[in-house]
């Protein structure tokens, strides 16, 4: 009996939701000692593992983050079906700028990889999922990707993705880049810009009138997967605010996610 609680109590642990910091030893270009400078990962173990995993970059214009409903709950949602996923808590502006979040993205893929054969983990099946500014940080990290931390696929909901006008979310801009970016840098983060053949299978999701990050973000990105031979898959609903995550409460969008899970089905990333 005491050998069944035990072995028991271990499976629980195991199963237990953990939060690990980026860097023990500090993160690169650090300006503090506080916790916003110090970003991590919280893992949320599925149950019952299918050995896919999604790595989640909450909203907030990269000066906050919308870590419940953009964070939490859509793990929580991924764990049901058996997707393991991690919320990434990345470092913010105006105190920090490019590069620190795409060091933060891609520092927490290749602990995930790492972590991956102890966790029911499939390495190669290993996405990014992004809202709104995450989307951003999560289209750089699918175009902008080093060795160990490309992402499998990448899931795009409501993404900035352009840093140009007429498009542009300036708040994000602004806190990603500073008051007086270049213009060669400018370019090279509107990710439309940046998608090439080896640019991760992507599903997108936007609604027309989103009134503060436009459309034609994921328009343009899409565009470009095609033009580049990426398989991608995108969704665009008429009626929606921005920030809605889930959509729990709209008759509408609430049904996206069950788009999410279709799409996942048709590439073999979860079982049929």
């Amino acid at each position: 009996m005491k050998f069944v609680f035990l072995t028991l109590f271990a499976s629980l642990a195991v199963l237990a939701q953990t939060t690990e910091l980026l860097y023990p030893d500090g993160a690169p270009g650090a300006v503090g000692a506080e916790d916003r400078d110090k970003p991590n990962l919280t893992f949320y173990p599925a149950q019952n593992p299918n050995g896919a995993a999604v790595l989640i970059c909450p909203g907030g214009g990269y000066g906050a983050l919308a870590v419940d409903h953009e964070g939490k709950q859509v793990a929580e949602w991924l764990n049901s079906f058996g997707v393991s996923a991690f919320v990434l808590r990345y470092r913010l502006g105006p105190r920090y700028h490019h590069p620190a979040m795409l060091d933060d993205a891609k520092q927490a893929m290749r602990m995930i990889r790492r972590r991956a054969p102890r966790a029911g983990i499939d390495p190669a099946k290993v996405g990014v999922m992004g809202f709104s500014a995450g989307g951003h940080l999560a289209s750089t990290l699918s175009t902008h990707f080093d060795e160990g931390a490309r992402p499998d696929f990448s899931i795009l909901c409501y993404p900035v993705i352009t840093l140009t006008a007429p498009y542009v979310h300036k708040g994000s801009s602004r806190n990603l880049l500073g008051p007086a970016p270049g213009i060669k840098l400018v370019l090279d983060l509107s990710n439309e810009r940046a998608v090439t053949s080896n640019t991760p299978p992507t599903f997108l999701f936007h609604t027309d009138n989103d009134a503060a990050v436009p459309v034609e973000n994921s328009v343009m990105y899409y565009t470009a997967l095609k033009a580049a031979g990426v398989p991608a898959e995108m969704h665009i609903y008429a009626e929606g605010r921005h920030g809605v995550g889930l959509a729990q409460s709209d008759p509408v969008l609430s049904s996206w996610p069950a788009r999410l899970k279709d799409w996942m089905k048709v590439r073999g990333i979860i079982p049929k």
